[in-house]
């Protein structure tokens, strides 16, 4: 693959998680972790309920290329490291703090209800639209500050590191792949040798140890987001694509 070819897949993807994060005022409550609380009280499958369904199903075929290809709030922070470009390598068990108590009050609310009586994707939307009054856009500036706050004063994405309520979703999708050897996508090394240029470990959103990932020959990291930025700037194209089973 050609630089070229490599500079559009990056700027494509850019292109779509900056388009996401646009889109995030009219769409933020379907990802909401609140919501899907308050409809499970009334016996509602809502729409973060199906989206996160949806989210575990994909971490089973595409790992977490969603938090790398299509999260608003990737777009959001990767905007950001124009500001702040700090490196996270600590903390990535908080968010499991956050999602387990969160996780488990769904589901035993869920039991306390009997289950689920009715599906209503557009629950507490207008015409499908996440923000309809004051409170909404209080709601969506409050979501907003806890991902640009901490990618400003903590580091590089610290809210997928340390906050981010779908991340373990697909993480689980991701370990139930690795377990059950179910093929699908990740990141391979090809034969060429590795010059030590650190651009991989430099470049990753992730702030993952790319280079030495690479020497060890264990690419395989739950904070990876496939999002192919090591692909795309290592000069000896040692890492690719491929879509095939855990070794």
């Amino acid at each position: 693959m050609n630089k070229q070819i490599r500079k559009k897949r990056q700027k494509l993807r850019i292109g779509i998680i900056l388009s996401s994060f646009f889109l995030f005022p009219a769409v933020f409550y379907y990802l909401s972790p609140y919501l899907i609380i308050d409809a499970t009280i009334r016996g509602i499958i809502n729409g973060s309920f199906i989206f996160f369904v949806l989210l575990f199903v994909s971490s089973l075929f595409l790992g977490r290329a969603y938090c790398g290809w299509a999260c608003p709030a990737a777009g959001c922070q990767e905007a950001i490291f124009l500001a702040s470009n700090k490196k996270i390598t600590k903390g990535n068990f908080i968010k499991w703090i956050i999602w387990i108590p969160w996780i488990s009050t769904i589901a035993i609310l869920a039991i306390k209800n009997r289950g689920y009586q009715k599906i209503d994707f557009f629950y507490r939307t207008k015409f499908g639209l996440s923000i309809e009054s004051v409170y909404s856009l209080i709601v969506y500036l409050g979501i907003l500050s806890l991902i640009v706050i901490p990618a400003l004063t903590v580091g590089k994405r610290s809210f997928c590191h340390h906050i981010c309520w779908m991340a373990p979703f697909l993480i689980i999708g991701r370990k139930a792949r690795n377990t059950i050897k179910l093929p699908s996508l990740q990141l391979a090394l090809n034969n060429e040798n590795c010059s030590h240029c650190h651009k991989c470990t430099n470049n990753c959103p992730m702030s993952l140890p790319v280079e030495l990932m690479v020497q060890e020959d264990k690419l395989e990291n739950s904070e990876c987001i496939l999002c192919g930025t090591c692909i795309d700037v290592c000069k000896n194209k040692r890492i690719r694509y491929a879509f095939s089973k855990i070794a």
